[in-house]
């Protein structure tokens, strides 16, 4: 069988897996931001010399059963407000004014589109109605609009939509350089409520530039290396799909998600009930909780806490990561939310940067080896680390150096512990799961803030987003709003989204009849919501009434071969054996000497109690004292407090 390929593309790095019958491969490189094709390719360069002992990506790419891929592109456009300047086109009928009414709505519609709005009125005759949507175009762009959205909050939006698209691309046709890109949101959602199916369009056209530049030059590139497998995106909703087949929107988050991919086969293959996951990347610490086998999700997602008309997993991202800036602000410590990312990194990278962060942190406090430090390609500068510290910390808040390591490292594992917290609500009972380049860092410290007496750190935990997408398969989601509420307008809805999930599934390489159907039926009525099951003959499975919204999903689903959990018989216990030791700052501020176990050289049983520092190539994590780590069967690492 051929190798499976996965990357996770985030602010800071890059992670990349390569899963074949009898091992897996990872591989980390620093995010270009400046050309995202430049990471991605020398990622599957240092990759492929791990799978074959010299780098190859030709034969890699060959031999590739599936290349899946998640990227924070346009998450982070969209936190940065990095994309196009939006026009919006509405009739007078329409509550504009709602869109940006909400806490988080009136900044961000601010920034993405502010003041350019204009309103075309349906009723004229076709003639002055052709001059009005032209006089919107062209003011829009002359206010710096590159991209226009229409949505009309009328009952009949589907046809005044369809209206104003017709004319825009007759006056205004792609093939002239004044060709205006247009996204009606009738077009990518007919979700009855008009300020979420705006939203869903507004943050889809903002979203789709950068997506759609990056990954067709990625999926144009593997394609000249002679690769016979397409990209496929990875999206929230945690199903797969070629580039020309995913929505930008379903993106938002979606390197999260594929960590919760593979939290739930762990939760499922350890029999854990509950799992609260954290995955600390270099920018933000993602939280979601995997409960009964199932991902929490809503299904109406949020982008920004704004919500949209498609399913998401609740993901909670909180600013804070291993590179997030860390600074004395006269009243105590602050950390993040702005984040060095990976240019200019932090002060101990020694690319340029001035700003303090955990991980310059954790260096001068002895937790991370300068010359191992990712895997040993990139040594880290402890003056530099120093310097940025007592600069920006020490000589603010009065302390000295030892004081500031430990008064910032205090700071930031609370700030993990109460967006967890927030996020995942009460964690009786719960085994907290940390992943992510900086996830095990202080996992027993955030557990202790937590009262959390379980902890379970994957053994791919520096690239398990990446992985956890080899859980995922292909597959499409669609929705309608039925129309009328009978028997016979179910049905025609259900063989409509059949219809349109055979010919996607058709170019994903998939017959319908190698899929699975799951369909559903959402019933508002009111307040109140509720969701049934419908089954392939398309009956009613709920009684409805003329004022009830009655929304119809569908999802198909081409399996397709995914990564295993590998798993030996347990040995019995045994001491662990450390590997070295370490000096490292104490929480009296004295330095003490610890043992440091090598994961790669511990077999399944071996045990030891904290203090201590476990590390892999691309992790590494202090056990506090009252807890012991194990070896699990499957080489992942259990911790757990003592009585």
């Amino acid at each position: 069988m051929g190798m499976l390929i996965s990357i996770d593309n985030g602010g800071t790095l890059t992670d990349f897996c390569v899963v074949t019958d009898t091992a897996v491969h990872h591989a980390k490189t620093l995010t270009t931001p400046y050309d995202l094709s430049k990471c991605f390719f020398e990622g599957l360069q240092k990759v492929s010399g791990r799978v074959y002992g010299k780098e190859d990506v030709g034969r890699l790419l060959r031999e590739a059963e599936h290349i899946r891929y998640s990227t924070t592109v346009g998450t982070n456009a969209l936190v940065e407000r990095k994309g196009p300047r939006l026009g919006v086109i509405s009739t007078p009928d329409s509550d504009v004014n709602a869109l940006s009414a909400g806490e988080h709505h009136a900044p961000l519609f601010a920034e993405l589109v502010g003041d350019r709005v204009r309103t075309v009125d349906a009723a004229l005759d076709a003639a002055a109605f052709d001059a009005e949507v032209i006089r919107a175009v062209n003011e829009l762009t002359a206010a710096g609009a590159s991209r226009v959205v229409v949505s009309v909050g009328s009952s009949d939006f589907k046809s005044v939509e369809a209206r104003i698209k017709a004319i825009i691309q007759k006056r205004f046709p792609s093939h002239l350089l004044g060709a205006m890109p247009l996204l009606c949101a009738a077009d990518l959602t007919d979700d009855a409520r008009f300020v979420r199916r705006s939203w869903t369009a507004l943050l889809n056209a903002f979203l789709h530039p950068a997506m759609e530049r990056f990954l067709y030059s990625a999926d144009y590139r593997l394609k000249s290396q002679k690769t016979t497998n397409p990209l496929l995106v990875f999206r929230n909703d945690g199903g797969s799909a070629r580039v020309a087949k995913t929505t930008a929107v379903k993106t938002y988050s979606s390197g999260p998600r594929g960590g919760m991919e593979g939290i739930r086969a762990l939760a499922d293959h350890y029999g854990y009930r509950k799992v609260v996951s954290y995955d600390v990347g270099g920018t933000t610490t993602d939280i979601g909780v995997v409960e009964n086998g199932e991902i929490r999700c809503s299904r109406r997602g949020r982008c920004e806490e704004v919500e949209i008309a498609f399913p998401l997993a609740d993901v909670h991202s909180a600013g804070v990561g291993g590179s997030s800036i860390i600074r004395a602000n006269g009243k105590g410590i602050e950390v993040g939310p702005r984040s060095v990312g990976a240019v200019p990194g932090p002060a101990c990278f020694g690319r340029g940067g001035k700003d303090a962060t955990i991980t310059d942190v954790y260096l001068l406090q002895g937790v991370l080896d300068k010359a191992s430090y990712f895997g040993g390609d990139l040594v880290l500068d402890e003056e530099r680390a120093r310097a940025s510290i007592e600069q920006n910390v020490a000589a603010h808040a009065g302390w000295h150096l030892s004081q500031a390591l430990l008064e910032m490292e205090n700071a930031w594992v609370e700030k993990i512990a109460q967006a967890i917290t927030y996020a995942a609500g009460p964690l009786d009972g719960a085994v907290l799961a940390g992943f992510g380049g900086a996830g095990a860092l202080a996992a027993t410290a955030v557990a202790d803030r937590l009262d959390v007496r379980r902890v379970l750190i994957p053994r791919l935990a520096a690239v398990f987003s990446a992985y956890g997408i080899n859980f995922s398969d292909v597959s499409q989601e669609y929705q309608m709003t039925l129309g009328a509420n009978t028997a016979e307008e179910l049905r025609h809805a259900y063989f409509h989204l059949v219809e349109r999930a055979r010919r996607d599934m058709f170019a994903e390489g998939a017959k319908l009849s190698d899929c699975t159907i799951r369909a559903s039926l959402l019933r508002e009525r009111g307040d109140e919501e509720a969701v049934f099951d419908v089954g392939d003959a398309a009956m009613l499975p709920c009684e409805l009434v003329a004022s009830d919204r009655a929304t119809l999903y569908l999802r198909a689903v081409k399996p397709v071969r995914k990564a295993r959990i590998p798993s030996v018989p347990l040995a019995e216990r045994h001491d662990a054996k450390a590997s070295a030791s370490r000096k490292i700052l104490g929480h009296d501020g004295e330095r003490i000497t610890v043992p440091l176990y090598r994961v790669e050289e511990l077999a399944p049983g071996a045990t030891a109690c904290g203090p201590a520092l476990v590390e892999e190539a691309y992790f590494t994590g202090k056990v506090g004292k009252g807890w012991m780590f194990e070896i699990t069967a499957s080489s992942d690492i259990l911790l757990t407090k003592g009585n």
